[in-house]
């Protein structure tokens, strides 16, 4: 099934890369004023600010999309991914899409709200009529691509949104839901009880943290047999040649430390496990993908780049029973065990095949969580936050020691030879 999901992806990636429509995917350098003026041009963004240093971008017509951030300011670095081309052409009408436009709006961003799963018997993403788990079949629902967020509150620092829907998973159900998202800054306190240490004077910082609450607004209770949706949030960002990420993972357990049958087996020059912590490359050159399972997982997760002295700390609320609860499986088949998926995933992007472009690049930090058999007017809130820290190597090291449980030069150093 490994090389099936492998063939299907390459599949997208092709025609992404082979229509005319399709996004550009070289994408220059660009500071936070840069990515800020841009988009600022082409659709509606709240920015969140504290001081003249840290801001983040939040788009309400692509869900509350959270763009990109900075810790330094209108000329410092911009954290987030953002797909210019696609950006440019906006929301497009239904008779205007071709190719990877028909299926879904690729504007990037360092953290989207979705819904899973994306595939199996159970999937948001594949309609009931769908023929077979492929890209013809498979369609972003419109609530989490082309429909704007209602905005109910704003201030400097925090923007709160809500939207109500509905959606028929591939099995035949009707979800009638409502979800809450906010977005907000912290500030320095704050930041320091969430990573469990002191912030030194020498780090900027910019944190932001995304509450999304998922309400069961129809009348009947929501049930595996039929099919559980799940909150899934996901984050692209700027690759580089030094960039790994850093997982923890709890050793004394059962089962697989980590899920590489995505797109395929990892190669130890890529991923590696070693004392409870896996390491896998964010340099955008092979694209890739790893989940950890709920009887692994940790609520955090991070990526370090000596080169831009960057550590970005992901940190989510994983619940205390998470070993013993059922995540949603999103692979692109039926599932024999369809609630025995992972909590956590990091992607690497790449070439789809010898000569193609990839589609960032960019890397992903994920998190999803458990499904939600919500009874009518239940909710269940699903807690991000998303730190950058950039600064001199012994002040962030003290960091990653706090959140990783690593030091930053052992990061570094995951895969030289």
């Amino acid at each position: 099934m490994n090389k099936i999901r492998l063939i299907l992806y390459i599949g997208i990636l092709l025609m992404l890369h082979t229509n005319e429509s399709a996004p550009v995917v070289a994408q220059e350098k660009s500071t936070f004023g840069d990515d800020r003026s841009f988009l600022k041009s082409h659709t509606e963004i709240i920015e969140l600010s504290a001081g003249e240093n840290q801001k983040v971008l939040v788009a309400p017509d692509w869900q509350g999309r959270v763009m990109t951030s900075t810790c330094d300011g209108n000329s410092g670095q911009s954290f987030g991914w953002v797909n210019n081309e696609a950006v440019k052409k906006g929301i497009l009408p239904p008779d205007q899409r071709q190719g990877l436009d028909k299926h879904i709006h690729v504007f990037g961003g360092e953290e989207r709200f979705w819904l899973g799963p994306e595939g199996g018997q159970y999937s948001l993403f594949f309609s009931p009529n769908a023929q077979k788990y492929e890209f013809e079949f498979w369609q972003t629902p419109a609530i989490l691509d082309t429909m704007p967020f209602d905005v109910i509150s704003k201030s400097p620092t925090s923007v709160k949104f809500r939207k109500d829907g509905r959606l028929t998973n591939k099995a035949g159900t009707e979800l009638h839901f409502r979800i809450d998202r906010s977005v907000s800054l912290l500030n320095k306190d704050e930041l320091s009880q969430l990573v469990g240490t002191g912030i030194d004077d020498s780090v900027n910082y910019v944190a932001f943290q995304s509450s999304n609450c998922l309400t069961n607004t129809g009348g009947k209770s929501w049930k595996p047999d039929k099919g559980l949706p799940s909150i899934w949030l996901l984050g692209m960002l700027k690759p580089g040649e030094d960039v790994v990420m850093a997982v923890p993972i709890i050793t004394d357990a059962s089962g697989p430390e980590v899920n590489t049958d995505y797109f395929g087996e990892v190669e130890s020059d890529r991923l590696k496990v070693e004392q409870g912590v896996a390491y896998f490359k964010g340099d955008g050159k092979f694209r890739s993908k790893i989940g950890i399972p709920g009887k692994r997982a940790k609520p955090i997760c991070g990526s370090y780049s000596p080169s831009q002295k960057t550590l970005t700390i992901l940190h989510f609320n994983l619940p205390e029973d998470a070993a013993e609860l059922p995540y949603v499986c999103s692979q692109w088949r039926h599932h024999t065990h369809p609630y025995s998926g992972d909590v956590v995933n990091c992607y690497n992007d790449g070439a789809p095949a010898p000569g193609q472009a990839p589609l960032g690049p960019f890397y992903e930090l994920e998190s999803s969580s458990p499904a939600l058999a919500l009874l009518p007017n239940g909710s269940y809130t699903h807690v991000q936050t998303t730190a950058h820290f950039t600064g001199p190597p012994e002040a962030l090291n003290k960091i990653a020691k706090a959140t990783l449980g690593v030091e930053l030069d052992t990061i570094a150093g995951a895969f030289d030879e």
